[in-house]
Parts: structure tokens; C-alpha cells; sequence
């Protein structure tokens, strides 16, 4: 017995609390606000798909920030440096370095990877949203 004064088991509880709360819930008014809340919710995810840039997600960001996202970040390969920051640079500065990567100009080994396998248009989205950053 779930409870001594009405003689109810715990399942009879639950299973009429359960009711009565999808009575309550479950109203059309309230099943119109819920339809909208997820069709809110829908289109807000789809928006943040498009950042500042217009960038629309093809570039995978997440591959700069492992160093370049985190403050006073030091790398130790190839040597111990300070690792710069990227948001705020000048989108110019940043598509000018991984270009210079890619021909070999600058060099890194891990940087000269990574602008090697980025196109044109990799480098000018992600020059793009990092100068759009704070």
C-alpha cells in the first residue's frame, strides 16, 4: 500500500497524477503554444547554422579553436610560443598567413597541415568569421 489514509497503490497513484496532468497540459490552447515553441525552436537552430559571416557551416571552425580559442595558450610543438588569437585579427591578416602556410612562406609544421587543405574559399569564410570575433 502506498498510502495508509486512502488505500491506493503507488501505480494507481502515478498513473492518475499522469492523467490529470495531460488533461491539464495537453489543452488545445496549450498544444498551439507548444507547436509554436518548436517551430521557434526549429528555425532559431537553423539560424544559428549561419554565423555572423554568412558562413554556412561548411568550414569546420572547431579546428582552430583547440589553440587559437583558449588566452595565454602556449603550443610546445615545434617549440614553446605563445599561440595568437584569432578573433579580432583583420580577415585580410588571417586569409594573408594560411596562404603564406600553404606556399611554405610561414613556418609551422601543424599550421602548414592544416591551410593545405584548405580551398580559397576555406580560408576567405574562416578569415571572415574570426575577424568577426572578439
Amino acid at each position: 500500500m502506498y498510502s495508509q489514509t486512502c488505500g491506493t497503490s503507488f501505480e494507481q497513484c502515478r498513473f492518475r497524477l499522469s492523467l490529470c496532468l495531460s488533461l491539464i497540459l495537453f489543452t488545445p490552447a496549450n498544444m498551439k503554444k507548444l507547436f509554436v515553441l518548436l517551430a521557434f525552436a526549429g528555425v532559431a537552430s537553423a539560424a544559428s547554422a549561419v554565423d555572423l559571416a554568412g558562413n554556412t557551416g561548411k568550414v569546420n571552425v572547431s579546428m582552430c579553436i583547440g589553440c587559437h580559442g583558449i588566452p595565454g595558450y602556449k603550443a610546445t610543438f615545434p617549440e614553446v610560443y605563445q599561440v595568437p588569437m584569432l578573433g579580432g585579427q583583420s580577415a585580410k591578416y588571417i586569409e594573408n598567413a594560411l596562404k603564406a602556410y600553404q606556399k611554405g612562406e610561414r613556418k609551422h609544421p601543424s599550421m602548414q597541415g592544416i591551410a593545405a587543405s584548405l580551398s580559397d574559399k576555406d580560408i576567405a569564410e574562416l578569415a571572415a568569421y574570426y575577424s568577426q570575433q572578439k
